[in-house]
């Protein structure tokens, strides 16, 4: 499994709120194969900044088969996350963990072409960061624009979220209908989606008597 080295831990298990990124945090291009083609989608740095200011962390979770298709090389996608890092941090905001899998079954790189449990919607980047950060996924909430988020969510035992920036709008529309798998709440953007999860944090704080 791949990841990125976590931003910060946390001491007690808590819930979380796992990001994909491409069409979640930043504009769905396709493959991120250049540093230019990264812009964070408007409203994202505040909704990301409500969540820090909730003490809920926050992690990235993203498949990121480029690298294992020869797209673009492990550097650039240090240096994209570095500036998604670096832009958050300009609106107060940040990330908790950066989590990512480079693999795919026909990856041009033999190191890449395997069989791995990371690539969502298998759970093991969520597993992972579970274990490094100490959270509770059975209380924490996955946000993505993609169908794959949202089993991902369900093959952990956290709430599916679905946000119809990206492919979300498509992918609710045409798939969605399909699927045995379904969103407890859809999004416009991640300010909605995050203003519901706070209000269903606040809802089990109520009910538990244990804060945030």
């Amino acid at each position: 499994m791949a990841k990125l080295v976590p931003l910060s831990r946390t001491a007690s298990l808590r819930p979380a709120v796992f990001l994909d990124r491409d069409g979640t945090i930043n504009e769905q291009m396709g493959y991120i194969n250049h540093i230019s083609r990264f812009q964070i989608l408007p409203g994202v740095a505040d909704a990301i900044r409500k969540l820090n200011d909730a003490m809920i962390p926050v992690v990235v979770v993203s498949n990121q088969s480029g690298l294992a298709r020869g797209y673009f090389p492990p550097d650039l996608l240090v240096l994209v996350h570095n500036k998604m890092v670096s832009l958050l941090a300009e609106h107060g905001a940040h990330v908790d963990g950066i989590y990512i899998c480079p693999h795919h079954p026909e990856a041009k790189n033999e190191e890449y072409r395997l069989a791995c449990n990371c690539r969502k919607p298998k759970p093991g980047l969520l597993l992972q960061a579970a274990e490094d950060l100490g959270l509770d996924l059975a209380q924490s909430f996955v946000v993505g624009d993609r169908w794959s988020d949202l089993k991902t969510a369900v093959n952990c035992g956290a709430t599916p979220v679905l946000v119809l920036t990206g492919y979300g709008r498509g992918d609710a529309e045409y798939i969605g209908p399909t699927q045995e798998v379904q969103p407890a709440f859809v999004g416009d953007d991640l300010a909605g989606v995050v203003q519901w999860i706070l209000g269903k944090m606040k809802v089990r704080e109520k009910m538990t008597g244990k804060e945030i």
